[in-house]
């Protein structure tokens, strides 16, 4: 049972960090949501920074696995760069949530360092990923394939952003098409 409940912690967690981010995280409300008592998660996590490290590790490792997974099964550089967009989509479908490294990005002066450090480490896994299939796709020099993985990256965060705020997935969609009409991602 204790694996499994810190997991379940560790779940809502990261539902309720992507809705309402780190200042939003409330131990009480989780360990409700979970069915234990409130003290039962400082078992398991003993401060809301713990928490909040936790989740945000997890949400990177689980991003890296998830675009490796679409690099090994795309195989083409391109094709894996257009399905890039997905992993911010899918946030958006779930509950109109935020990116979890964007959400906490926007908090980060209030993070405790340990959080800052996985927000950093969810950018550079994603801007190294990005950074990587241009240079095998052929769309930029390594020397460039660093800024231009920041502008996709930030473009996305941005576009998942908008549409959250106006409650429009579409929004989103229409964005990730002319970011592939003006060739920041291959069409």
């Amino acid at each position: 049972m204790s694996g499994s409940a810190r997991e379940a912690i560790l779940a809502a967690g990261r539902l309720s960090a992507q809705s309402h981010g780190y200042g939003g995280l409330n131990m009480r409300e989780l360990a409700a949501e979970v069915g234990i008592k409130a003290a039962s998660i400082y078992h398991h996590f003993p401060s809301k920074a713990d928490l909040a490290a936790a989740i945000a590790e997890r949400y990177w490792q689980d991003t890296k696995a998830w675009l490796e997974e679409v690099a090994k099964e795309e195989g083409d550089p391109k094709t894996s760069l257009r399905r890039y967009p997905e992993t911010f989509r899918i946030s958006l479908e779930n509950g109109n949530r935020l990116c979890l490294g964007s959400f906490l990005g926007a908090e980060y002066d209030d993070l405790p360092e340990r959080v800052r450090q996985q927000v950093q480490t969810f950018a550079d896994v994603n801007i190294a990923w990005l950074a990587k299939r241009l240079v095998d796709a052929g769309l930029t020099d390594k020397k460039g394939s660093e800024a231009r993985a920041r502008s996709i990256f930030a473009a996305i965060a941005g576009a998942q952003l908008l549409a959250r705020s106006r409650s429009d997935i579409s929004l989103f969609d229409a964005m990730i098409d002319s970011y592939n009409k003006a060739g920041l991602l291959p069409a």
